[in-house]
């Protein structure tokens, strides 16, 4: 199976390096569509190869999705915890119950033991 993980690696690192190779010519990016750049006065670009957009804009919509699942799974995340915590407490519970049993249960054995023995005399 590590051999299969290892392979599968390989092949995504020269997929993504074809990648590269195949569109490394510059693009530029601009913040701003030019007409509201100019109104604004604000004109953000930069240029940079095509394959880093690419990239990017995958690595971007990971993160974004990973925080999105995040978010939406807290609910459950609390919901397990809040159950987590009162099985805790019912453990608890449940052990000094036990153990209050064994207390009274070891008196009583002793006072069956004490009526036996007035008996026998």
């Amino acid at each position: 199976m590590r051999y299969v993980k290892y392979t599968l690696l390989v092949l995504i690192g020269l997929a993504l390096l074809t990648l590269a190779l195949a569109n490394r010519q510059t693009v530029s990016l601009q913040l701003l569509p030019t007409d509201m750049a100019a109104f604004l006065g604000v004109n953000l670009g930069v240029e940079m190869p095509l394959f880093l957009v690419i990239l990017g804009g995958v690595v971007t919509g990971l993160v974004v999705g990973f925080i999105w699942e995040w978010l939406r799974e807290y609910r459950l995340r609390a919901e397990a915890a809040r159950v987590l915590k009162e099985t805790r407490r019912l453990e608890d519970e449940l052990s000094k119950a036990r153990a209050a049993k064994a207390k009274t249960t070891t008196g009583d054995e002793e006072l069956l033991a004490l009526i036996d023995d007035r008996k026998a005399s």
